[in-house]
């Protein structure tokens, strides 16, 4: 069996699909790569099934090598790559010999890097995902240098193309659309006018359960404390004193403070890139109804 060798590696590599769906009622969060829109074309530049497992590299700065020709793609978070010496390039397939060792740098934009081999990888699967989820710590556990990884068998067709375009990365402000609801209630006027108009910045508690901003205070119209509801992927939820946190691929299944609006999934994949200092406004739809409206 062919296998992907971990030689080294920075700040955090994982292991991460799909997700586990279907299983909040039971306690048990979504988790799944952070960057779905980055995972699934690294797959896909690869000819992988949609869903195949593949390593999530937070900061780059990782190496390993593979003992059988396979095709290899890297997207996300750009970084430098050399593959037996030889220098390639972001959002494009290239092949790596058997005995190649592949190398990562450190990210010049962004926070998470990709990388997708044909045939996907192989860990621990825990409830029908190998996703390691941070918070719940399920799933295959966090990389280290020695670790041996399977390479699976979830090739599909081989792709018709071996590059794509994808945009610059690190323009600010991060605008990011945002559905005010289900809770935006339990806010003043004078918060929602904040909220669609200010500036806030990530902060450095920033990981893959959720990102903390900081910004004007958002004052509410309702005083106490609001019971345990569950909470979505996107959800920003508000303290009664504090940071608006925007809830990420690890976030939990319930949470305590108002939800005030939701960032569709596809602006949480640019979201959980941002680094810590990143410009973020919010441009302010309409409201989530709920069936006690």
């Amino acid at each position: 069996m062919s296998r992907l060798t971990v030689e080294s590696v920075g700040v955090l590599a994982l292991l991460e699909d799909r997700g586990r769906h279907g299983l909040a009622h039971l306690g048990v969060g979504q988790s799944g790569a952070a960057d779905g829109a980055s995972y699934d074309l690294a797959n896909r530049l690869v000819g992988n099934v949609a869903g195949t497992p593949c390593l999530e590299i937070t900061l780059g700065r990782m190496a390993f090598s593979v003992d059988a020709p396979t095709l290899v793609a890297v997207t996300g978070a750009p970084v430098s790559i050399t593959c037996g010496g030889r220098a390639h390039g972001m959002n494009a397939a290239f092949t790596a010999r058997a005995g190649h060792r592949i190398t990562l740098g450190a990210p010049t934009a962004g926070l998470r890097t990709y990388v997708a081999v044909r045939g996907g990888l192989r860990g621990q699967d825990v409830l029908g995902s190998m996703s390691w989820d941070t918070m719940a710590r399920l799933g295959t556990p966090p990389l280290r240098a020695g670790d041996v990884l399977p390479l699976g068998s979830a090739a599909a067709d081989w792709p018709a193309l071996d590059f794509a375009p994808v945009a610059t990365w690190g323009a600010e402000p991060l605008v990011l659309p945002l559905q005010l609801g289900p809770r935006d209630d339990w806010f003043c006027d004078e918060a929602l006018d904040r909220l669609g108009s200010a500036e806030f910045t990530v902060t450095s508690d920033a990981d893959r359960v959720g990102i903390r901003l900081a910004g004007p205070e958002l004052p509410r119209r309702r005083s106490g404390e609001l019971g345990s509801e569950g909470v979505v992927l996107g959800a920003l939820q508000v303290p009664t004193r504090g940071r608006p946190t925007l809830f990420l691929a690890d976030r939990p299944v319930t949470g305590g403070y108002p939800v005030i609006g939701v960032v569709p999934e596809a602006a949480v994949h640019r979201a959980a890139q941002a680094v810590p200092g990143t410009c973020v406004r919010f441009a302010v739809a309409g409201r989530i109804f709920t069936g006690n409206d």
